[in-house]
């Protein structure tokens, strides 16, 4: 038989554990924060409560703030004060927990369970957050209670406690609007009497609440199923409220790009498609663009940007242009643009280098005009920008972001035009993620600390920060990009990149050729990609493929297209602008033995310092077609004897027999037969063939020794320009 005593044991635990379920059921929680202003910190604040069902109350929204600037000293007391005012109605719910947290650097990872359960099991009806170092007080640090494990110092940034408990804190004591609200509750919390009464305690181990600062070496990124969660690594534990207290806001940025529902491994970016911004079909409706672009010196490939920025899927009857350039050679390129467009668009200003007007100078003054002229946005790009994506500015406006820009880097490099991270000094600092995102191999929309080179920016960011900042780019000894994103971070306004989709490139200003005619032939190895795009004509590579045909017009000899029209032309004008043409003789300085077997009225590559390229050039593009028309034989693309022929009825029109000084030759067309000459051509008297009306921009190679004797072919009109290489000689 079932004893009476076992019975009644039963009765009481069932009692009990209905008691304690009765008690979870009907204890609440109240998110309480105070701000004053829907900042971007605000706004993602509210993003993960609303993420996870919590109830705010937010005090203070649009009251002008008078407790000092947080972000350099001393204050806060204010948000006490408010907290008094506020929270009155609920000082007598004994069922009521309040959560208070600072809003504008704080992110929830945790739900209303978690929270809770989590304060009960601290047994204290009060519990401040923790940190490892003391503020603002640091006398005061003898007189907090030692610890074996954990953070000994108390944090205002998070407090959670019952109703009566929390109001009765804020209630101790009178506070004035500027004085330090962590120092309030620290003196409560030191005083042994007050908080025995209060049973107040710290969450040492970040059990609820992290604050980042001096902390970051213990954090980890971490997933949890669905979702992504710092965990402490020190205490093993997954705090509910990740808090960048002091200067470790921008830690709080970069991890706020994970957690609670960033960027996952299972789903990618999860927010990319949050609170977008429908833009009106009719072009009519469509945002008012100012297009801010500055060309500084040594800026290649000018006419391609100029190209590129016309084809923006955008109506130009929106858009506004404002140019500065500080260099004179770009003048030109930019005249001509405007000559053929400028009346497509709404209005020009263009701020010259004889304005003499410096760049954060023309930056500032872009700002001022869009406002001038009423703007909806500015997108600001350099020179060195080539957008390859004419859906860019739409797509940018889509994001509804204040500060977006598109990711653009060096082809093939890790140089980009955004920062993951600072250092202490707020110069690139490489933060964990930044390869990954760099490469592609994380996708989404990402807040960073700086960008430059393009980005876009809302009309009424612009007039928010101009209020604040009216120069924005100055700022102490700092590069006009750096002083912009160090005021716009300061005035907590974020910083977006996106890499959702390939938009472009960024070109390195390294190597510029500062000469006047055709800078751009130099970039063969800097900006490989758009030398490449302006060169190398576009069929040619698919004749490096392996069961494609290559033209064999002679035994032995293949022709193929090598450069584009530009690439001959602008070669021809730099030879003609050196002018220095041989005169045909046998003597020659420029060789080594001073003698020429076979003259031409030539002019060496070396002479116009483009004999390193040009190595470069036969190297990388020409030997694709020799091994594979070659089998056996591995070039090694050496050459001293690299030139550019001029042949003339007045001049010289021919040229006699003769084997070249290689193992093989290439001559590439520099001109068009019928349009620049008549005649012309190159005869191997071996095989009794020739090759004539080569195309411009075509290259002819052949075995330089033994077989291939051959001769050039009379030129009867115009002037023909060859450019010749004997190679591996």
């Amino acid at each position: 038989m079932v004893s009476l005593l076992s019975v009644s044991v039963t009765l009481v635990c069932l009692f009990l554990s209905i008691e304690h379920a009765k008690s979870q059921e009907t204890t609440e929680l109240l998110v309480v924060t105070v701000a004053t202003d829907e900042t971007d910190g605000f706004v993602r604040f509210k993003e993960s409560l609303d993420y996870f069902n919590l109830t705010v109350l937010v005090i203070g929204m649009h009251e002008e703030w008078v407790g000092g600037d947080l972000s350099t000293g001393m204050g806060g007391g204010q948000k006490i004060n408010m907290l008094k005012r506020s929270l009155e109605s609920y000082k007598d719910n004994t069922n009521l927990v309040l959560f208070f947290t600072d809003s504008y650097d704080v992110v929830f990872t945790g739900g209303k369970e978690e929270i809770l359960s989590k304060f009960k099991k601290f047994n204290a009806k009060l519990v401040f957050s923790a940190e490892s170092t003391i503020w603002p007080d640091s006398s005061l640090k003898d007189l907090y209670p030692e610890v074996t494990v954990g953070k000994r110092f108390l944090c205002s940034g998070g407090i959670i406690g019952y109703a009566p408990t929390f109001w009765e804190a804020i209630n101790m004591q009178d506070i004035s609007d500027t004085f330090d609200d962590q120092l309030y509750y620290t003196k409560i919390y030191l005083n042994n009497t007050l908080r025995a009464k209060l049973n107040a305690t710290l969450d040492h181990t970040s059990q609820l609440v992290q604050n980042i600062n001096f902390a970051k070496s213990e954090l980890e990124i971490v997933q949890q199923g669905d979702l992504s969660r710092i965990q402490n690594t020190v205490y093993r534990t997954y705090p509910v409220v990740i808090h960048g207290n002091g200067p470790s806001k921008l830690e709080l940025n970069y991890m706020a790009n994970y957690i609670p529902d960033g960027w996952h491994s299972n789903f990618g970016c999860r927010k990319c498609e949050w609170n977008l911004l429908q833009l009106p079909e009719a072009e009519e409706n469509l945002p008012t663009v100012q297009l801010a672009i500055f060309i500084e010196p040594n800026t290649p490939f000018i006419p391609e940007f100029l190209s590129k920025i016309q084809q923006l899927d955008y109506p130009k009857s929106k858009i506004t242009l404002f140019i500065h350039t500080n260099e004179e050679n770009t003048e030109r390129y930019i005249s001509q643009f405007l000559l053929r467009h400028r009346v497509k668009y709404q209005g020009v200003q263009v701020i010259s280098p004889h304005d003499g007007v410096h760049e954060a100078t023309a930056r500032n003054m872009a700002l001022d005009h869009c406002i001038l002229k009423n703007c909806d946005y500015q997108l600001s790009i350099d020179g060195n920008v080539q957008i390859t994506n004419s859906s860019l500015l739409k797509f940018l406006m889509t994001k509804n972001k204040q500060v977006v820009g598109p990711l653009v880097k060096l082809h093939e490099k890790l140089w980009s035009n955004f920062w993951g991270a600072l250092n202490v000094d707020g110069y690139y600092a490489r933060s964990a993620d930044y390869i990954s995102i760099v490469n592609r191999e994380r996708t989404g929309i990402w807040n960073i600390p700086f960008i430059s080179s393009v980005y876009l920016m809302k009309g009424e960011t612009i007039r928010f920060l101009l209020s604040r900042v009216p120069q924005p780019f100055f700022y102490e000894d700092m590069d006009a990009d750096m002083a912009f994103c160090a005021h716009v971070r300061h005035e907590g306004i974020f910083l977006h990149v996106t890499n959702e989709a390939e938009f472009g490139r960024l070109l390195s200003k390294e190597n510029v050729n500062p000469g006047p005619v055709h800078p751009d032939l130099w970039q063969l190895e800097t900006n490989t990609k758009d030398w490449e795009e302006k060169y190398i004509h576009p069929d040619f590579w698919n004749l490096t493929l392996e069961n494609t045909e290559v033209s064999q017009p002679c035994p032995d000899v293949y022709m193929f297209p090598l450069f584009t029209e530009e690439m001959a032309d602008a070669i021809v004008d730099v030879m003609e602008n050196h002018g220095e043409w041989s005169g045909g003789k046998n003597k020659d300085d420029r060789l080594a033995g001073g003698y020429e077997n076979v003259p031409t009225v030539d002019i060496h590559m070396s002479q116009v310092n483009y004999d390193k390229q040009w190595l470069h050039m036969l190297a990388t593009y020409p030997t694709l077609i020799i091994q594979k028309m070659y089998p056996g034989y591995y070039t090694k693309a050496s050459s001293i004897m690299m030139f550019v022929v001029r042949y003339r009825p007045s001049e010289q029109s021919f040229l006699r027999p003769h084997h070249d000084s290689s193992t093989w030759t290439m001559n590439v067309a520099l001109n068009t037969y019928g349009d620049d000459y008549e005649g012309g051509g190159c005869r191997f008297l071996r095989y009794d063939c020739a090759v004539t009306k080569i195309p411009k921009g075509y290259a002819l190679v052949h075995p330089g020794r033994l077989t291939h004797y051959h001769e050039g072919l009379q030129t009867t009109e115009g002037t023909r320009y060859i450019a010749v290489s004997f190679v591996d000689p």
